[in-house]
């Protein structure tokens, strides 16, 4: 994992000696420390979610939900099961955080439904014109100025976000942090695997822009504002290409759609 400016490098090595001998030996002294030793791994999550969500949730609410991910990380944590605690709570931590915001339900039923609407758009010109179709031809197809288009584009990026950070972070939990209490069905398995390669492909003929956007993002886990300064472009036209990105994935994914944005 990189830790950018949001968070300060975790000394893992103390990490894990801390988790070792409170492993051993319980005492409450040491699970504080480690509380307090990941707490940057919190504000790096946070940091990374705020960036999409900054102009309708505080970055020290988003903070607060994520240290309840980590406390919760810290009493399930099974330090025999071969998993890097860090890895473990990263997953625990931003879960917490995106239950708290679906809790919230702030996005307005108006945008849910003009983000699926541009989405429905997207795909129908696609399909008309063989190629990807521009603003004003969306504009055109909605009988919406462009201004609005873009707009909406803009706002629908946290939809986006939530959507393809989900599954890319599924995708890469490792066995023992799955629940073990659910087992996968052979063909869910099967099409997951399916899933991902369709998925792979399409991350591959995606715009050049695009797929920076979503390698810098989903695996070099860079900030909106790393992003931009790396492109030479504003931290909001970064957010609109994650939106365009997300929104092609959906269309090249076909009828394996819902089990992205499930």
């Amino acid at each position: 994992m990189i830790y950018t400016e949001s968070a300060q490098l975790i000394d893992k090595g103390e990490g894990e000696r801390l988790w070792a001998e409170y492993s051993r030996t319980k005492n409450p002294d040491l699970k504080e420390k480690i509380i307090v030793t990941y707490v940057p791994l919190v504000k790096f999550v946070a940091g990374r979610l705020h960036i999409h969500l900054g102009s309708h949730v505080e970055y020290d609410d988003l903070v607060g939900y994520g240290v309840f991910g980590l406390l919760d990380a810290v009493d399930k944590f099974d330090n025999d099961k071969g998993v890097k605690f860090e890895t473990y709570a990263s997953l625990r931590v931003r879960g917490a955080i995106i239950d708290n915001i679906r809790r919230m339900d702030w996005v307005p039923r108006s945008l849910r439904q003009k983000s699926k609407q541009l989405e429905q758009t997207f795909q129908e010109l696609e399909a008309m014109l063989g190629r990807e179709p521009s603003e004003d031809e969306i504009s055109w197809k909605l009988g919406v100025p462009v201004e609005e288009v873009r707009d909406i584009i803009k706002n629908s990026s946290v939809l986006s976000l939530i959507s393809l950070d989900d599954y890319l972070e599924t995708s890469h939990e490792e066995p023992n942090m799955r629940d073990e209490t659910q087992t996968a069905r052979p063909e869910t398995s099967y099409e997951k695997k399916e899933v991902a390669r369709i998925l792979k492909d399409a991350i591959d003929n995606l715009k050049e822009n695009e797929k920076k956007v979503i390698n810098l993002y989903y695996y070099e886990e860079l900030t909106l504002k790393e992003i931009s300064y790396i492109l030479g472009v504003s931290e909001s036209r970064v957010s609109q290409i994650h939106t365009k990105a997300v929104m092609k994935l959906g269309t090249k994914l076909g009828t394996h759609r819902y089990v992205l944005f499930s």
